[in-house]
């Protein structure tokens, strides 16, 4: 898919510089990026265009005349067809633009891109026994059922900064926590998908040892968890036995006496898994340990051109490594599907993601939906107008590579090379997922300001353009606007692949600094709470 890197942005005569992107010869839109005024004159490909009317910065321009019905085109892709006549030189946007994407129901062949040359990086993560490697290292306590999540939260409050010095070599303790766990059907859909994600962050390789508490009575117990999602657990009331290597120690309120009894105990627990934890270091590894969750939220119009194709340089180099990149949010996949699937490794890869999207299609019906209800207010204001539009450019992050696998949602990424879990495009839900399968490292970027952060795992948040990066200077760890004035994606891109290394060698992000992560973990389940 094209990016700005195909061509140099282009010069509007002397009144300034690079005022709009032209991205691709194909395209019949431009995008602003500074804010235009009425009758400001642009020179696009050699032809003269005047706006009509103000257009904000991130938006599109028309640069020459597209008939009611014609398909507009960005990236040099149809982003949907006109639903009025578009004069050149106008605002292109909700008023006379509208999506009109129709998808594969099947694949018949596919066309992977060579494999990349191999790259040999390292960095400094913490071993695990079974081989897997950690970029941070963290002691968690997993709440089987919402009625445990008030006693995690109060054991893990306990254990504040001051007291952490006890145990250098730990990052902290974190309760994942969150609504459910009861009032669903034993092994149905809603309750493996839950189970898988609790299993994946229990047994998750930035974690140096967990403790489960559950209430004693739901559906999703220590059994369940140990016979489903090989969890090995410890059920114990000793108040703090020897731990066996491997092993989790899982307690019950109901069998500890209650809740203030079982904070006491569950925190002399805690205090032995903080000190086999901290028998942890951080060693030299290959790079290929490095398993990348890529996620785009609050995007706006910069984001398909700066952040995302920057962010697809660092898959193209995580896979060069030998590593593995996780695209999510199928339904922001929707209007893009067709480059994934021509770039699968087979027609088997390819018709896994089309039955993702088939079941997504399914799944909105049900509830009088359409997948194609978004962009939302926010992208919209950002510049954004269709889906198709936005997943084309939130597509870019997956950089150029074979799409090697496609996983279930929490499933664990167990395929080197690019993949693509199953999830809804809500950003904490999806990253929840993707870190439940493995993923050690976030990408996150950003266009309007979303200000996330994810324990056990760091995310480096990426502003699409220099005005968000200096105004949410605090939140952002990089600067993706610099592509729009003029610097090379592939440039910019390496920068951020280095800046990735020393975060999983325990570089702080931003969102580390402020202690945001506690309140992120969102497992997404489907089916009815009964």
């Amino acid at each position: 898919m094209p990016t700005p890197s195909d061509s140099s942005p282009p010069r509007d005569g002397a009144a300034s510089a690079a005022a709009v992107i032209h991205l691709h010869p194909r395209d019949n839109v431009a995008i602003a990026i500074r804010p235009l005024e009425r009758g400001r004159k642009i020179e696009i490909d050699g032809a003269d265009v005047s706006t009509d009317a103000s257009i904000p910065a991130g938006h599109k321009v028309a640069v020459r005349p597209i008939s009611c019905g014609e398909p507009v085109f960005k990236y040099g892709q149809p982003i949907g067809k006109a639903t009025a006549e578009i004069a050149s030189g106008e605002h292109v946007h909700s008023h006379n633009l509208g999506d009109d994407h129709r998808s594969l129901d099947t694949a018949e062949s596919t066309s992977p891109p060579p494999q990349p040359q191999p790259l040999r990086r390292s960095f400094a993560g913490f071993v695990r026994p079974d081989g897997r490697v950690g970029t941070r290292n963290y002691v968690l306590l997993v709440s089987t059922v919402n009625c445990s999540a008030t006693v995690c939260r109060m054991v893990a409050a306990k254990f504040d900064e001051q007291r952490m010095r006890r145990w250098p070599n730990v990052d902290g303790v974190f309760a994942a926590t969150h609504t459910t766990g009861c009032g669903l059907a034993y092994g149905s859909l809603k309750h493996e998908m839950l189970g898988r994600t609790l299993a994946g962050y229990a047994r998750h390789p930035n974690v140096g040892a967990s403790l489960i508490v559950g209430l004693g009575c739901e559906q999703t117990t220590a059994a369940y968890l140990t016979e489903a999602h090989q969890v090995v657990p410890i059920t114990t009331t000793d108040d703090r036995p020897l731990l066996r290597s491997g092993a989790t120690p899982v307690m019950t309120m109901q069998q500890m006496g209650g809740t203030r009894a079982t904070v006491a105990k569950a925190e002399k627990w805690v205090e032995t898994l903080l000190d086999q934890a901290n028998q942890a270091t951080r060693t030299t590894v290959d790079a290929s340990h490095l398993t990348l969750a890529l996620e785009c939220g609050g995007s706006d119009g910069y984001s398909g051109i700066t952040a995302n194709p920057a962010v697809g340089v660092v898959a193209d180099r995580i896979v060069a490594c030998g590593g593995r990149a996780v695209l999510s949010e199928t339904t922001e996949l929707y209007g893009a599907e067709h480059l994934l699937v021509d770039r699968s490794r087979d027609v088997t890869v390819a018709n896994r993601l089309l039955e993702r999207i088939r079941w997504w299609k399914e799944h909105v019906a049900m509830y009088g939906g359409t997948i194609d209800n978004n962009p939302s207010i926010g992208n919209k204001t950002g510049g954004l107008t269709t889906i198709t539009e936005k997943s084309l450019g939130a597509v870019s992050k997956s950089g150029s590579t074979t799409l090697e696998a496609v996983y279930h949602y929490a499933e664990p990424i167990d395929t080197p090379g690019l993949g693509v879990m199953d999830s809804p495009g809500f950003d904490p839900a999806s990253i929840t997922g993707k870190v439940a399968g493995g993923a050690n490292l976030v990408l996150f970027t950003t266009g309007r300001g979303s200000c996330y952060g994810c324990k056990p795992v760091p995310s480096i948040k990426i502003a699409s353009n220099s005005s968000l990066f200096e105004r949410l200077h605090e939140d952002m760890d990089l600067n993706a606007g610099e592509i729009a004035e003029g610097r090379g994606v592939a440039e910019v891109g390496d920068e951020f692949f280095e800046f990735a290394l020393r975060v999983a060698s325990g570089q702080p992000t931003a969102s580390e600094r402020l202690g945001i992560g506690d309140n992120e973990f969102v497992p997404w389940t489907v089916g009815p709470t009964l």
